[in-house]
């Protein structure tokens, strides 16, 4: 997994994998969601990438936008 830049100081996400279909996002406590088109949204998928690689707003717009619409948790 790639460390979260974590550009706000203040993110619960500290690690993500991003792959063709999918995000998978490791959260502080170490649990890994994984978020793919057919479960978040193709449109939200992208965003959520592009926040990923960017370091910043991911878990805002997890909380705000895609809440619980993941495919799994590990």
């Amino acid at each position: 997994m790639t460390p979260y830049k974590n550009l706000s100081g203040d993110s619960g996400v500290t690690a993500y994998a991003i792959g063709r279909d999918f995000i998978d996002v490791r959260f502080a406590g170490g649990d890994i969601y994984r978020y793919t088109s057919a479960s978040a949204g193709a449109a939200d998928l992208s965003q959520m990438k592009q926040l990923a690689v960017a370091g910043r707003g991911l878990s805002t717009f997890i909380s705000q936008q895609v809440r619980e619409r993941y495919e799994s948790r590990r």
